[in-house]
């Protein structure tokens, strides 16, 4: 019997270092890093949400990639933020002074939950290859509903998805 549950404890922990995974692995796999910045920014912004809410909160990536008032690339827009050098020499973003919230929330930026991570970033794959059409009409900006914005009210309201109304 002690044979048979070990046995089985060793399969399982087998089976499950197969799911195991770090960010850097994933980064590593992504030559460029596109995929890996979507998918941080896709579990950050949109991980509670169904499919479509993920799709919706990249394709505002992309949308602003498009857009000169914005960094061509979609590290720089997910990554867009006002700068300073602390008292260490680290030049880190400012608190609450980033395009995307989960980058300068003061909190670790690291995915804990690998199951989403691991749908976020092949998500994101699917998204970087134009799986999906634009279902935000061309929208740069979104928000959550429990919130509005100082920007909100100077934008044409395109879509709500979820619990994201999103802009252009």
């Amino acid at each position: 019997m002690e044979k048979k549950i070990l046995m089985f404890i060793s399969a399982t922990i087998v089976a499950l270092s197969v799911f195991i995974f770090t960010a850097s692995d994933l980064r590593a796999s992504d030559e460029n890093g596109e995929a890996y910045c979507l998918a941080l920014n896709m579990y950050f912004e949109a991980g509670n949400q169904p499919t479509a809410g993920k799709i919706a909160v990249s394709q505002v990536v992309q949308n602003r990639v498009s857009n000169l008032n914005y960094p061509d690339t979609i590290c720089g827009v997910i990554y867009q933020a006002k700068w300073f050098e602390n008292w260490r020499g680290t030049t880190v973003p400012v608190r609450n002074m980033c395009q995307f919230s989960w980058f300068c929330d003061g909190l670790p930026d690291v995915p804990e939950d690998s199951f989403t991570w691991e749908k976020s970033y092949r998500l994101a794959e699917r998204i970087l290859w134009g799986e999906f059409g634009d279902i935000t009409e061309g929208s740069t900006h979104y928000h959550a509903d429990s919130v509005h914005p100082y920007w909100a009210d100077s934008l044409e309201n395109t879509v709500i998805i979820n619990n994201h109304i999103f802009y252009k």
